[in-house]
């Protein structure tokens, strides 16, 4: 029978924090005989300090420490955002209240003093693996993102070069082409642009989701925006015999306009797309220190349980008239990055209002 090598464990790196030299040292001694590397500090500060520098593992953290005790460490720590996630092991002498206070400053475990060597070492292999387990998510949805990224950007070079092709072809670069062949060619390339259009919305929800995303913010009309974007619209509306009313106010907000250009026209699109009589109202206003948009439609709404969802990511509905799934969820991160916020009201067959407030420009 086969074996497999096994694997040498990681030697994982562990910052003990107490401000008795004693009971470094004790704790030093046991954890560094189980094969972990051992950092010490003889006080919060000091603590926080090499935490910024170089994050251990795992911190064993004493609670009753003078200027700043094990709590007020414990909660700096949390607030953090910049730090990766550290299991935190307190350890105290105090009764089951001061428990309950470092659980709800962030802690993940504790242990009582005097302090059982082998109940120490089972808190701190629980939380190594709990720390391996997170990790190892981690890096998962790492690898998953940048897929993602590098799959849409591959999809993107094939589809961009069959659409200039195709344009080729009916400009008849290729030789004329008969009323058939025509309709053929025209039929793929409107396949091929939405496509395109999946890919380029699936790649900016990648970057938004993964802090990657530059926004350029500068004082912009949202007036003018909204104008421009019905007028590139106003066409599909008028096939379909929809009217496009506006009411809006003159207002500035600081924001970048390639962005809230995509969420007017996503959501106008989607308004003119499942609207099949009717009209279509835009509405724009101030409201306080607030920026109110609206756009209402007389399509076939949205029922209740499906408005809980609209806006996460593949999230159709049951209209089955296509879409990625995505336009709304990129929608709601545009918005996100505003500091504002979109909402939704809808009753089947009566129509929808989508509704997003941003902050009034100072």
């Amino acid at each position: 029978m086969s074996q497999f090598p096994s694997k040498s464990p990681l030697k994982n790196t562990i910052l003990v924090v107490d401000d008795y030299e004693d009971n470094l040292f004790l704790i030093q001694s046991i954890l560094e005989d189980e094969g972990h590397s051992i950092i010490l500090a003889r006080n919060g500060f000091e603590a926080l300090k090499q935490i910024n520098q170089t994050p251990p593992d795992l911190i064993l953290l004493d609670v009753m420490m003078p200027d700043m005790n094990g709590f007020e460490v414990t909660q700096k720590i949390r607030e953090n955002k910049n730090l990766p996630f550290i299991p935190i092991l307190l350890i105290t002498a105090y009764d089951q209240a001061s428990v309950v206070t470092g659980l709800d400053s962030g802690a993940d475990d504790f242990i009582k003093k005097p302090v059982s060597i082998d109940e120490l070492l089972a808190r701190v292999r629980s939380l190594l693996r709990l720390k391996n387990t997170i990790n190892e998510r981690d890096e998962i949805s790492r690898q998953r993102e940048d897929f993602v990224s590098r799959l849409t950007h591959d999809l993107r070079t094939p589809l961009i070069a069959a659409d200039r092709m195709y344009n080729l072809m009916l400009e008849g670069a290729l030789g004329e082409l008969s009323p058939e062949i025509t309709e053929v060619i025209n039929s793929l390339t409107r396949s091929n642009h939405n496509l395109l259009e999946m890919a380029n919305t699936l790649l900016e929800v990648y970057r938004y989701e993964a802090a990657r995303k530059i926004l350029y913010f500068s004082t912009v009309n949202l007036s003018e925006i909204v104008t421009e974007v019905v007028q590139e619209l106003k066409l599909l509306a008028e096939e379909k015999g929809l009217t496009i009313k506006l009411e809006l106010t003159e207002i500035k907000i600081n924001g970048d306009k390639l962005e809230l250009r995509r969420v007017l026209t996503n959501l106008i699109d989607n308004a003119i797309k499942y609207t099949d009589q009717g009209d279509i109202k835009l509405k724009l206003f101030q409201n306080n220190n607030s920026v109110i948009l609206s756009i209402s439609d007389t399509g076939q709404g949205i029922a209740d349980e499906e408005q809980k969802w609209l806006f996460n990511r593949f999230s159709q509905g049951v209209h089955h008239r296509g879409g990625s799934g995505l336009g709304l969820h990129l929608s709601r991160q545009i918005v996100d990055s505003h500091h504002g916020t979109i909402t939704v009201e809808s009753k089947l067959g009566q129509g929808s209002i989508f509704t997003m407030t941003f902050p009034l420009k100072n």
